[in-house]
């Protein structure tokens, strides 16, 4: 039976799983992959946290604070891919992405010009 094309494209763009854990056909990627994604998903929380300490240091802007969460929803995205990638799970990580380098061109440049990094 043929799908329709509009439930192939839906599919693919939103409901496919591309990923789960554990992967028993393929350990060698597999554990790997959820040790990094568990990692990665530690460092933007890490990331997040030292924002918010900063935010709350010097109080330039309440834009900081959504600079904080946007890294810690990017890190609650890398616990969930952990375990499963999802089609609407790379979309609202590059959602989320494209908002972290927004959020931080606008911080770094009007706050903290001479910073490079933090």
């Amino acid at each position: 039976m043929r799908q329709h094309p509009f439930n192939l494209l839906s599919d693919l763009l939103w409901f496919r799983v591309w990923w789960r854990y554990p992967q028993p056909t393929d350990p060698w990627f597999s554990i790997p992959y959820h040790i990094f994604n568990l990692f990665e998903g530690t460092c933007w929380t890490c990331f997040a946290c030292l924002v918010l300490g900063r935010y709350l240091k010097f109080r330039h802007s309440p834009i900081e604070v959504s600079y904080s969460l946007a890294f810690f929803l990017f890190g609650l995205t890398d616990f969930r891919e952990a375990y499963v990638l999802e089609s609407w799970l790379v979309w609202v990580k590059l959602a989320n992405l494209i908002s972290l380098v927004v959020l931080r061109s606008i911080v770094m440049r009007r706050y903290y010009p001479d910073r490079k990094l933090f």
